[in-house]
């Protein structure tokens, strides 16, 4: 459904759009009827979701980003201030993850490779986010932040993981404050087993702190989508600050 009104024609940004939670953000800020910058690494697949939206690529801009790269996510804010003049919103949802193991296997080669796209990839892009919206006409925004369940409580051998996820929510809290000033609002949306390509293993089994290994249940990333969109469509004086978004059945409240 197209916006209508005040937001109608407003821009956001989704990282990681080129599969899974973020792919469905895009289509659905696309349907919605925002001008949409979508980035990624692959630029192929950033077309692929455009089309897969069916809406006109007029309103879209595919622009292929390393996240964790400074100089690159300068070029995508370049790209768009030049393409659109201002930003709106963004979805800040671009990670990673590693294969489970406990801490003691954990290299710190693979620690550091997915802190940089889990936590320096956030803070690069809310501190881009952050100077455009702070310095355009009118002033303000929002910045939505992509937590986890994993921020709240981790699984067995997900050290990296849940400590870039806590990390997040931190990072959230202070762009909270720090944007008060500027008409910029930040929440965080933590998401529990949404069905993408990082989530198959969820329904052929995964470890749970009993030792056991069991299939779990996911939930359509389009629910993740239209959470994203409810966030996105407030005024700047009102936030949702957290939001949790699971599989109903999950086990998360009583996990540990």
């Amino acid at each position: 459904m197209a916006m209508t009104g005040e937001r109608a024609g407003n821009v956001a940004l989704v990282t990681g759009a080129s599969a899974g939670v973020g792919r469905a953000c895009a289509i659905a800020f696309l349907k919605a009827g925002y001008r949409t910058v979508l980035t990624g690494r692959r630029g192929d697949k950033l077309e692929e979701t455009v089309a897969m939206s069916g809406v006109d690529p007029a309103g879209a801009l595919c622009v292929p980003c390393d996240v964790s790269e400074p100089a690159a996510v300068d070029d995508l804010f370049g790209a768009l201030h030049d393409a659109f003049g201002r930003l709106d919103v963004v979805f800040n949802n671009a990670g990673t993850t590693v294969l489970g193991k406990p801490i003691g296997d954990l290299s710190f080669e693979e620690w550091r490779k997915l802190m940089s796209v889990n936590l320096d990839g956030a803070f690069l892009i809310a501190r881009g986010a952050f100077n455009m919206m702070r310095a355009q006409d009118p002033q303000g925004g929002r910045i939505i932040n992509n937590g986890s369940i994993s921020a709240h409580v981790p699984r067995p051998g997900s050290a990296a993981y849940t400590a870039s996820k806590h990390a997040m929510t931190g990072l959230t809290r202070s762009i909270s404050l720090d944007g008060r000033p500027f008409n910029i609002a930040c929440g965080q949306i933590d998401i529990g087993n949404a069905a993408t390509d990082m989530t198959v293993r969820m329904q052929e089994g995964v470890a749970q702190p009993d030792g056991s290994v069991r299939a779990e249940p996911v939930m359509a990333a389009e629910n993740v989508a239209s959470s994203v969109l409810h966030m996105a469509s407030l005024p700047l004086d009102a936030n949702v600050q957290f939001m949790t978004v699971m599989a109903t059945t999950m086990p998360y409240i009583g996990r540990g």
